[in-house]
């Protein structure tokens, strides 16, 4: 009886073995398991073992490792709304005992009366009128602020989730993976880069020197002694279609080796990306799972894919089929 503890330690490792053959290695290995067996997930992992095998031909050293994201409709759902837009309407909403002359100015007016549709009516300038308001005459620390209380607190109108647990779990996965080969990972996003920041890093393991965005104007001042940078209002750059690539050069100032989108304002970018030499991936992520997110591509006014698939088609890029290549769609499906 006293030998049997010392029996019991030589055959832990014989019962290891034998695990290890009960259960292959690929099951427990897999880097995308939220990722069904197909074309994409395959194209996905043959390119990652291509540019990462030293010695192979289409080895790329690590430092030029480099993989771009855009963030709405591809690493988090942009319906029904992009979501800035959302907490730029909450802010709005938050901020109009302060603005009375609101009531009779558009776009406040009819936000103010509940009127969304109305209210956005006037497109790209009543955004424009919207964040300018909603964003600046505060300190970049303040806004990072109320943008982390916001998502702490703001539910999505359809699912009642937090904004942040709208982030695409299949595309969690492939962020983790990439850089688990080597790969830095950067978003490349027509949202605010401050909005963005305040979540990339906690939201997606992204942290905010990597994440590249529309910019508003920003001022260093001296606020009784202590220097604070002022987000001021108007518009210092635009982070969206042919600005994609710009903002990469200014940013990161290397071409990125892959490229992810899901829309017509990631064109660009993956156009940049993919006639780099060398081996070189580009993906979009084409929503067509009406059921457990939105089914929309060409006739969308939120991530219009049109001209972007068939270029995809055209040049043999990657394109996800949400509904069939994705196993779930976001982390609280069962």
């Amino acid at each position: 009886m006293k030998s049997f503890p010392r029996i019991f330690a030589l055959l832990i490792p014989i019962w290891v073995s034998i695990a290890a053959l009960a259960f292959p290695a690929a099951a427990q290995t897999d880097p995308l398991p939220s990722w069904n067996d197909g074309a994409s997930k395959q194209a996905i992992l043959d390119f990652v073992a291509r540019v990462t095998a030293e010695g192979g031909p289409d080895y790329v050293a690590p430092a030029e490792r480099i993989a771009t994201f855009d963030n709405d409709g591809t690493l988090w759902a942009e319906q029904p709304l992009y979501f800035q837009v959302l907490f730029a309407i909450d802010r709005a909403k938050a901020l109009a005992p302060q603005h009375p002359e609101w009531t009779d100015k558009e776009p406040f007016a009819s936000l103010l009366k509940g009127d969304i549709k109305g209210a956005l009516a006037g497109g790209e300038h009543a955004i424009v009128e919207l964040v300018a308001a909603t964003h600046s005459d505060m300190t970049t620390e303040e806004f990072n602020k109320i943008v982390k209380d916001w998502l702490a607190t703001a539910r999505h109108p359809k699912t009642q989730r937090q904004y942040t647990e709208m982030a695409y779990q299949p595309m969690l996965e492939l962020l983790a993976f990439l850089r688990s080969s080597g790969f830095k990972t950067f978003i490349v996003t027509g949202g605010g880069i401050e909005f963005v920041r305040a979540f990339a890093e906690d939201t997606y393991g992204v942290p905010p020197e990597q994440v590249v965005g529309s910019a508003g104007k920003t001022q260093f001042e001296l606020r009784d002694g202590k220097p604070v940078l002022m987000k001021e209002p108007g518009v210092d750059f635009i982070d969206d279609k042919a600005g994609k690539p710009v903002g990469i050069q200014r940013h990161i100032g290397r071409r990125p080796i892959a490229a992810f989108g899901n829309s017509d304002g990631d064109l660009q970018m993956l156009q940049w990306t993919c006639t780099g030499s060398g081996l070189r991936f580009c993906l979009y992520v084409h929503h067509t799972d009406g059921e457990r997110e939105w089914t929309y591509d060409r006739q969308s006014n939120i991530g219009r894919l049109d001209e972007g698939l068939n270029q995809a088609a055209a040049d043999g890029w990657t394109v996800v089929d949400m509904k069939k290549d994705w196993k779930r769609v976001f982390g609280f499906e069962k």
